[in-house]
């Protein structure tokens, strides 16, 4: 069964474990570990490489011990967000929260933590089941870049859980698809104090094209944002080039575009106010834009196996799980735009990405048991 104590003890050693994004080698080897005293055969792809990092994916194989039964693949995120260095966690009870200092890390240790517990307690019981995959990726947060140079090669299984979200009783099915927007607006530099009518700022003409722009939540399918803007070189100089960095998110393909376009429009629309007539020569701002997509949209179908097993070992434990679309991306989204049929199970992280970031291990202990119980039903093949 699900050991709470031994499941509470594991996040807290995990995350005292530093892992930022491409920086995951420390844990990926106590990863590794583990891993392999629980029985699995530990794999590390070449992500790493892709990706300029220092380790790839970790991939576990267990071997089933019940004929015909189908490969299930169980996944989390090795890597977290800045601060995310000499993590010190404060325990209340079942809560463990963040010192305040920086982010706990339980996005995504959470899910690393769940997944050690529920093999750990199958290796105990001598639980039947079929072959169990277990990816452990690294750089989710910086574009689901490990998911994307995944070696396939190393993955037996077809269908699984990840486990990367906050509210327990939830079943993620449905993900947006999201646009990188970078923008850079060049304008004309010219002295701030002796001539700034000789010049035209990129940082102005920028700010009226953002303020023009719809951002924040568009409509039931749709997100948008800028979330880093630098540029100038001096408060003396009026500046001549600002970069724009954001994103748009959406459920539907149109929308994303649309929104997408509408942001490049603003910008372009506050360039093209901004010319200057100077010693016979027209000065024109100009706007550059890179566009490329994060990742696409997950619309995992309520009648998959999957989805269908997590149902069942939810009602089995007298459980409620709900399948919801939800608005942020995992490495969900790309594990099924690359043939694998993929939900996302909440694994109870709280307030992620801020300083006050905390879980209570009971949600984490509830996760446990449901993907127990999932394993179970696979290896008695109940339909």
């Amino acid at each position: 069964m699900i050991d709470k104590t031994r499941l509470k003890e594991r996040v807290l050693e995990l995350v005292r474990i530093d892992s930022l994004s491409r920086k995951e080698r420390a844990i990926a080897l106590r990863l590794k570990e583990i891993l392999e005293t629980l029985g699995g055969t530990v794999y590390i792809d070449d992500a790493g490489t892709a990706v300029g990092g220092e380790v790839g994916n970790l991939v576990a194989h267990f071997d089933g011990n019940v004929a015909g039964a189908e490969p299930m693949l169980l996944s989390a995120h090795m890597d977290t967000v800045a601060p995310g260095e000499g993590v010190v966690p404060v325990v209340e009870g079942d809560v463990i929260r963040s010192d305040g200092r920086t982010v706990l890390g339980g996005d995504d240790k959470s899910g690393l933590a769940i997944i050690l517990e529920v093999l750990q307690a199958m290796r105990e019981e001598a639980l039947p089941h079929g072959h169990i995959d277990v990816v452990f990726t690294i750089c989710e947060e910086v574009g689901l870049l490990g998911a994307r140079h995944l070696d396939l090669g190393l993955v037996r299984a077809k269908t699984g859980l990840v486990l990367d979200s906050d509210s327990i009783g939830f079943l993620i099915t449905k993900a947006p698809a999201a646009n990188l927007l970078e923008f850079e607006v060049h304008g004309l530099e010219a002295h701030a104090g002796i001539c700034p009518e000789r010049g035209i700022s990129a940082i102005q003409v920028a700010a009226q094209g953002i303020a023009a722009m719809r951002l924040g939540r568009i409509d039931e399918d749709t997100t948008a944002n800028l979330g880093l803007v630098s540029g100038g070189t001096a408060v003396n100089i009026v500046p001549n080039r600002v970069t724009l960095t954001g994103e748009v998110r959406s459920h539907d393909e149109e929308k994303l575009e649309r929104q997408t376009q509408a942001m490049l429009a603003c910008l372009r629309d506050a360039a093209a106010g901004a010319t200057l007539e100077l010693d016979g020569r027209l000065h024109e701002v100009r706007v550059e834009s890179r566009i490329s997509r994060s990742y696409d949209r997950m619309d995992v179908s309520a009648e998959t196996v999957i989805v269908q097993r997590v149902h069942e070992a939810a009602r089995n434990l007298g459980l409620a799980v709900d399948t919801v679309a939800k608005g942020g991306g995992c490495d969900a989204n790309v594990l099924n735009k690359r043939g694998l049929q993929v939900a996302n199970l909440a694994s109870g992280m709280r307030d992620i990405h801020t300083v006050h970031e905390w879980l209570d291990v009971n949600d984490l202990v509830t996760a446990a048991r449901i993907i127990h119980e999932v394993v179970r039903l696979e290896g008695c093949g109940a339909s």
